[in-house]
């Protein structure tokens, strides 16, 4: 018995059988799985909403660039983004658009053509999408490839970055003014001017000179600008006066030029010609944008004006009208004429938000002191996808509200109802209210007046041998 009290009784645990214990297993699988899958969901939207921001470089960027004159270039704007940014290009602060002959925004970047002295300056490419916005800068440098007269301009062993007596640094020209720079290509007609500059600064003061289809202009044509030396201004123009000209700007440290293409042109007697087959018939959307364009031949810079047909009992509308053709036209605002490089000039006309009124037909008018020619095209709108409003009738336009229909008759039969109440009182005469049941009348004869005093109304009802038979009556 000792030993039995000692004894410890071990019971085994039942077994699990072989579908439990892989259930639990794969229970305990699942829950382990649970928080890796839910943070990598986590993770998942976190990058997803990384990515998602405002433009940033995608690569590295040599802010610096040079280019050789007559060359071709291409500045790049490496930025990406989610939502894609949108990219627009700026030089010196002026946004460049389709009307730069020589520049052509692409997607990856801008490609200027043909580079001139000009063409030096600050680029800025400006990327925005919904997030924000950033700007990628460049700075451009044109270089000739006149470079021994430079070379002998400095001294051996200069210093470029030295400074001169008063402490200023070196610098090399460039030109203060290139907005007024930037047409090279002119055309002007026979006994006209016209006026070439090449404003430019630098340090030391850098000196001009002027050049014709390579060969310098000698004092006596330059005449008066050894006063404004930084102005070429060429009078009373002949054919022979065509050519190219350039100013070379330099000094110590350096040099610049830039090249003008004058053209003298005869004067002839016609007008302008409108070449191309603009403009031509156009369908926009309600409240879509459209253009129309127009291209001009003229030996001068002509005058293009859009007009558009003022339709028969709409003249009214318009503070002034003009006759083109035996039609009446009204004039539009006209933006900037684009003169482009084979001679000819062009100009759009923008519609914006069309709407109904906008359709009808417009006219391209080009004119210079012999004349004008003019085209003609039809603008059409489509109608409007947003159902009209429902038409108000005649009938639910002048309808009343019903307690007003109830209300109008039942105020009026009380007021009549009141004023012969009142007048009843007046007369002190019995009356019944309007619309009572009719109730039967003695003969006029055997009506009887019974009043507590003498009533003169009621005397005429009856005669006085009747009235006194009637009191003898009652005394009884």
């Amino acid at each position: 018995p000792g030993r039995a009290s000692s004894r410890l009784l071990l019971r085994p645990f039942p077994a699990r059988s072989a579908p439990a214990a892989a259930a639990a297993a794969g229970l305990g699988r699942h829950r382990s799985k649970r928080p890796l899958l839910l943070l990598l969901l986590l993770l998942l939207v976190g990058l997803a909403q990384a990515a998602r921001g405002p433009p940033r470089i995608a690569d590295r960027v040599i802010h610096r660039q040079s280019v050789r004159l007559g060359r071709t270039i291409k500045l790049l704007c490496p930025v990406e983004g989610d939502p894609p940014p949108l990219t627009m290009w700026m030089k010196d602060g002026r946004t460049i658009h389709s009307g730069w002959m020589r520049f052509r925004v692409l997607q990856q970047g801008l490609k200027i053509k043909e580079v001139e002295s000009g063409d030096a300056g600050t680029y800025i490419c400006k990327a925005t999408n919904g997030f924000g916005s950033m700007s990628v800068n460049y700075t451009l440098i044109v270089m000739d490839d006149v470079s021994t007269r430079r070379e002998s301009l400095v001294p051996e062993g200069s210093n470029m970055d030295s400074e001169d007596h008063s402490g200023k640094l070196w610098a090399r020209p460039r030109f203060t003014q290139p907005a007024k720079m930037r047409r090279r290509v002119i055309a002007r007609p026979v006994g006209s001017s016209v006026r070439l500059k090449c404003v430019a600064s630098g340090n030391p003061r850098p000196d001009i000179s002027w050049l014709k289809d390579s060969k310098p202009l000698t004092p006596q044509e330059i005449g008066e600008n050894k006063r404004k030396k930084w102005t070429l201004n060429l009078k009373n123009l002949k054919p022979e006066d065509s050519g190219k000209y350039t100013c070379r700007v330099f000094n110590r440290i350096g040099e610049i030029n830039a090249t003008y293409k004058v053209e003298v042109i005869q004067r002839t007697r016609s007008k302008p010609i409108l070449t191309g087959t603009h403009p031509v018939n156009t369908t926009v959307d309600y409240g879509g944008t459209t253009s129309f364009q127009c291209k001009v031949r003229s030996d001068v810079k002509p005058v293009i004006q859009w007009l558009k047909r003022v339709e028969y009992g709409t003249e009214n509308k318009y503070n002034s009208t003009i006759d083109v053709g035996g039609q009446k036209f009204v004039v539009l605002p006209t933006g900037e004429v684009w003169s482009r490089p084979d001679g000819s000039y062009l100009n759009k006309l923008m519609i914006t938000r069309a709407r109904e009124e906008d359709a009808g037909m417009y006219i391209c008018l080009g004119a210079n002191t012999m004349g004008y020619s003019f085209r003609s095209a039809f603008l059409t709108v489509l109608p409007d996808p947003k159902p009209p409003n429902p038409p108000v009738t005649p009938s639910s336009a002048t309808s009343l509200p019903w307690p007003v229909i109830i209300g109008i008759p039942a105020g009026a039969v009380f007021i009549f109802g009141t004023i012969l109440l009142w007048l009843c009182q007046t007369k002190k005469k019995p009356c019944s209210p309007p619309g009572a049941t009719p109730i039967h009348r003695p003969h006029p004869r055997d009506r009887v007046c019974i009043a507590q005093a003498p009533d003169k109304d009621c005397l005429p009802a009856v005669n006085y041998e009747d009235y006194v038979a009637q009191q003898q009556q009652q005394q009884q």
